[in-house]
């Protein structure tokens, strides 16, 4: 099957929560406005590693038109949060490990005056060392930067003890280091929303978030109120990709709302979302990979070392991630992998869409790529030779879901026209292609909480209502609830009402995250629809005295089977008579996990190929990517747009991540707070053609349904690009993004006539 987004357009118009009918626009929560509202501003370290000896704040509070000052002496609750552990201050007390951490808030009548507060406000402090990089902190002379050291995480995988001693007598190996870059997640709405204190002495939160429900639970412990007395209305978001899954603004919002009992925005600057936003880990990955005269795979070595910045936020469970996918879908005798993630004074990294898969593909599949040219075969039949089988186990010896996607995205992509087709030749240019693979888990993993919720009723007004505690952030969620909704129950979309993004009006769905949304919603849908279909259709038969066989759910109500199928009852007839507790059905459940107790294991995966085709300019040295194809393994396709706007959207991403992207940091400080300097692609920079082929398939037995694709889209980019620069011109990419300079620099030596004369003028 070939997705084309042409075939598609228009067939599926949904408007999601928010949309605003009188101006025709999207109404994102920063946009919310409330009477007597405040403008709230937060004052971030000045240092990447200090003492602070005092803190002085009477300036500010003096200053007109300022409403309330806090520090971290206001935070009745407790003083930390964190998806995982909840190491990072809300307010520093003593101590700051970066650039954005928060020492003191401010709420004013506006956001000039608070801006000025800001700076009213006097903190003074000792510096300290700065812990710059993962070499510094794990130095025998290094600061600990926390109780327990510099160490967030260790992980590891191990199938032998042999396996530096096989990879000895391996006659063809490739052994190198890897680096890959701070990305900046780059959501057009930043970090940002509206605190309201009720009158009945609860709170509500409008702010863009990933897990409502999570961060109800943190403020709670923060704001010390219960939960039940928290509303977090999530969605929809301007942009995520992971970048708001932890709490950002919200609890100096709340702290501030709550002191002043009036409602306050806080809306990030770019520049303060580029100091205080998470960032994808940097990583460093030395890899040694053998294989024998045969073109097997032998051996794998892997250590992996992860920047994790100041917190922990999801660091240990990114660098889980990286270490399940050092060996991806390939099965390798001997495998020795290891991880560590380190605490720094860098900004702090996250969750960002790939988990980790990005950083370690880029390395696996260029040790791939290499090895072919050593064995002197072609880079796909290598991969043939050693792909995982549909039933073998995963990559970390655990049992997963049968899956043959590995070989059926492989196959799709050698018709690849990229691969088939010979590039134009333009002069100061040369052309290359390559391809690379990936399989990618879905989910949490094993040993980590993973529940999952949703509601199907029929409300008072007559509207089939389905409720999910996941959030619209782009991703097309609310198109594929209604899809899926429709075909499960027959209805039409007018019949539908969807409801998310609100802890007070849905059930806990876990996290928009992970790929899981769809495969969640799916089996949700699916274990509803029968109770709810028998209950509707009982209550039809039983008011219209009707035999229940030949009663069905179609568009508008219900519908009487015959030569001519007639219309029986209308869903705003039967609200109308129907006690509404009685169509009312819950359920909750957990997405799935291997049955086998490995940590982080997961049991659902996608696979992906990725085909790049680019031209490499000789003047400058630059990477234009010109065509790039795309073949996916996960399941049904349940929305073909919203399908296709994840693997294309996924894929720019991944670009960026290759040749643009990069938030470098020197001695604890960014060197760049906005998109003047930090570059991402744009609609010049992404190729013209792109073709997106599917595998629908599930193999037999498998009852679990569509996989998401939110993030597999982005995993397998980096190496495919790097490996057409190879192709092109020699060279092998070891560093991203991708540099120019380093480009010339070796154009100069591979190719000094051509390279040289272009750059020089030497006559060749």
């Amino acid at each position: 099957m070939e997705l084309n987004r042409d075939n598609y357009r228009g067939k599926w118009r949904v408007r999601p929560d928010g949309y605003d009918k009188v101006t025709g626009s999207l109404k994102y929560l920063t946009d919310y406005t409330f009477p007597n509202m405040l403008y709230g501003k937060v004052l971030r370290s000045s240092y990447p590693h200090a003492k602070i000896k005092s803190i002085v704040t009477e300036e500010a509070e003096k200053l007109e038109g300022v409403i309330a000052v806090i520090t971290y002496k206001d935070v009745p609750g407790m003083n930390r949060f964190g998806l995982i552990f909840p190491d990072q201050p809300v307010l520093c007390e003593d101590v700051v490990r970066y650039v954005g951490d928060a020492v003191a808030a401010v709420a004013a009548i506006s956001e000039e005056i608070a801006e000025i507060a800001l700076s009213l406000i006097h903190v003074k402090y000792e510096p300290l060392e700065v812990m710059d990089s993962p070499e510094k902190s794990l130095s025998s002379s290094c600061i600990s930067l926390h109780p327990s050291g510099n160490i967030l995480h260790q992980a590891s995988y191990k199938n032998s003890e042999q396996v530096l001693i096989e990879l000895k007598n391996c006659p063809y190996v490739v052994e190198d280091t890897y680096e890959t870059p701070r990305q900046m997640h780059a959501y057009m709405e930043t970090e940002g929303g509206v605190v309201v204190p009720e009158e009945d002495g609860k709170v509500t939160v409008y702010a863009a978030t990933q897990h409502g429900f999570k961060d109800r639970m943190q403020l709670a412990r923060i704001l010390s109120i219960p939960e039940s007395k928290i509303r977090v209305v999530s969605s929809p978001i301007g942009g995520s990709f992971g970048g708001k899954d932890e709490l950002n603004i919200q609890p100096y919002a709340a702290l501030l709302a709550l002191k002043t009992k009036q409602p306050v925005k806080l809306h990030n600057k770019r520049s303060e979302s580029v100091r205080a936003g998470i960032k994808r880990h940097p990583m460093k990955i030395k890899m040694i990979t053998g294989a024998n005269k045969d073109g097997k795979l032998v051996g794998h070595y892997v250590r992996i070392t992860a920047d994790t910045g100041a917190y922990a936020t999801l660091g240990p469970a990114v660098l889980d991630f990286a270490v399940e996918h050092a060996a991806g879908p390939y099965m390798i005798p001997y495998i020795d992998v290891e991880g560590i993630s380190v605490f720094t004074n860098n900004g702090v990294a996250g969750e960002y869409r790939g988990f980790g898969g990005n950083q370690v593909t880029f390395a696996l599949e260029t040790q791939i790529e290499r090895l072919a040219e050593l064995l002197k075969i072609d880079s796909i039949q290598f991969r043939e030779k050693n792909l995982r089988k549909a039933d073998d186990p995963g990559p970390l010896g655990q049992r997963i879901v049968k899956n043959d996607g590995a070989k059926s995205v492989l196959t799709m992509i050698k018709t690849s026209s990229v691969l088939m087709d010979q590039p134009k030749q333009h002069p100061n240019k040369l052309t290359g292609k390559g391809v690379a693979i990936t399989m990618h888990g879905g989910g949490l993993g094993y040993g980590r909480p993973d529940p999952s919720g949703a509601r199907l009723s029929l409300t008072k007004e007559g509207n089939i209502e389905i409720a999910f505690g996941f959030e619209e952030f782009g991703q097309g969620l609310i198109a594929s609830i209604e899809i899926m909704l429709m075909e499960a129950l027959n209805c039409s979309k007018e019949d539908i009402k969807i409801v998310i993004g609100d802890t007070d009006l849905v059930p806990s769905s876990g996290s928009s995250t992970a790929s899981r949304s769809t495969n969640m919603i799916w089996n949700g849908i699916q274990k509803l629809k029968k109770p709810f279909t028998d209950k509707v259709l009982d209550l039809v038969a039983d008011y219209t005295n009707t035999t229940r066989k030949l009663l069905y759910l179609g568009e508008n109500g219900v519908w009487r089977k015959g030569k001519r199928n007639h219309f029986v009852l209308s869903y705003r007839e039967l609200a109308n008579f129907a006690d509404q507790s009685l169509i009312t059905f819950q359920t909750h459940f957990h997405f799935p996990t291997t049955p086998d107790p490995v940590i982080g294991g997961h049991y659902l995966y996608s696979f992906a190929a990725v085909a790049a085709a680019v031209e490499v300019d000789l003047l400058t040295g630059q990477v234009k990517v010109i065509k790039m194809d795309h073949a996916v393994a996960a399941g049904p396709v349940v929305n073909p747009l919203g399908y296709l706007g994840q693997i294309e959207g996924g894929a720019v991403m991944g670009l960026g991540f290759t040749l643009f992207e990069d938030s470098v940091m020197e001695n604890g400080r960014y060197q760049t707070e906005n998109f003047d300097s930090y570059l991402i692609p744009t609609i010049k920079d992404i190729p013209n053609e792109t073709t997106v082929m599917v595998d629908e398939s599930l193999m037999e037995g498998d009852v679990f349904g569509p996989r998401g694709v939110g993030e597999i889209g982005t995993v397998a980019i980096a190496p495919a690009i790097t490996a057409a620069i190879h192709q092109a011109c020699g060279i092998w990419v070891k560093k991203l993004p991708v540099s120019s300079e380093e480009i010339l620099n070796a154009l100069e030596e591979l190719l000094p006539c051509k390279a040289g004369g272009a750059l020089s003028g030497r006559e060749c």
